[in-house]
């Protein structure tokens, strides 16, 4: 099971989309914790999501854990479920207002970022950590 979890192609390009998604989630994830108030608890409050303070700090835990696993490509497979499910929540919880409120364009604007988590996490679970990644190592 360890070694499927493990298992990523050679390929030298997989870093740049590890890069950005590590990166963006690793930043959101500790920005939850440094700004609760807009980033974290505050956000969830506002968006109404029920128990904020719990929900802001227990994605915040997860999305600067699971960036961190990403960027440096251990477990990558296993780090890009929790995102993703994190990028389908945030989309359904806070995209579907903006579209019926501001219109489709104005949605489209406004999720280019949670797009393209969602679509770099999904690649990342499907191809793994790439060449420069410890799961290749380990593996």
């Amino acid at each position: 099971m360890i070694k499927r979890l493990l298992q990523t192609d050679a390929s030298r390009t997989t870093i740049l989309i590890r890069l950005m998604v590590g990166a963006v989630f690793l930043s959101e994830g500790i920005q939850k914790f440094l700004f609760p108030g807009t980033r974290g608890a505050g956000r969830f409050e506002k968006i109404g999501l029920p128990e904020p303070e719990f929900l802001g700090y227990f994605v915040g835990s997860f999305e600067t854990i699971c960036g961190a696993f990403v960027l440096l490509g251990l477990f990558t497979r296993l780090a890009s479920v929790p995102l993703i499910i994190i990028m389908l929540v945030a989309i359904a919880t806070t995209k579907a207002e903006v579209l019926q409120q501001d219109g489709f364009w104005e949605m489209l604007h406004g999720s280019r970022t949670d797009w393209s988590m969602l679509l770099g996490s999904i690649f990342l679970l499907i191809r793994g950590g790439g060449r420069w990644s410890l799961d290749r190592k380990l593996s």
